[in-house]
């Protein structure tokens, strides 16, 4: 559960605080809002990803257009401004962290440089799609403007 909930903050297009996370036997239950379906999905993808998950069970809500933000969500807007404020060496060790959490990409054989919200990815992969979680990964890290990404894919 608490893979999941740390997974879910370091990625902006998700809302920590307007999900609660439950755990059981390794399957996830997710509830909570979201503010479009696209968010949900990427919820449970990211709770899918993270080691140890076998099942997600998404329950969260979509919120219908023109309707009030609620007090959780005015409270990760302001939590998101205040993350994009942060400097270079938090957003590598985010990144890092993130990779980490992920069972599909390597933290251990990836370096990650950050120079003015540009995270620079370097090492190896062993395949593509690992690469490019990797970078897709680095550039939903609050902060993250830009994100170059090169890894090398080396097949064993």
């Amino acid at each position: 559960m608490t893979k999941v909930k740390t997974t879910l903050l370091f990625h902006r297009n998700v809302s920590t605080t307007a999900t609660e996370v439950f755990a059981k036997d390794g399957t996830i239950t997710l509830r909570g809002e979201a503010d479009n379906n696209a968010q949900k999905d990427l919820t449970t993808e990211y709770a899918l990803d993270v080691e140890g998950v076998k099942n997600v069970n998404n329950e969260m809500t979509v919120s219908e257009a023109g309707e009030a933000t609620s007090s959780a969500q005015k409270i990760a807007a302001k939590t998101n401004v205040v993350v994009e404020l942060i400097d270079d060496t938090s957003i590598t060790a985010l990144v890092k962290t993130s990779l980490l959490y992920h069972r599909s990409t390597s933290a251990i054989n990836t370096e990650v440089e950050t120079k003015n919200g540009v995270v620079t990815l370097k090492g190896i992969a062993k395949t593509s799609a690992e690469k490019d979680l990797a970078g897709r990964y680095a550039s939903d890290v609050n902060g993250v403007n830009k994100v170059n990404n090169i890894i090398i894919v080396i097949v064993e």
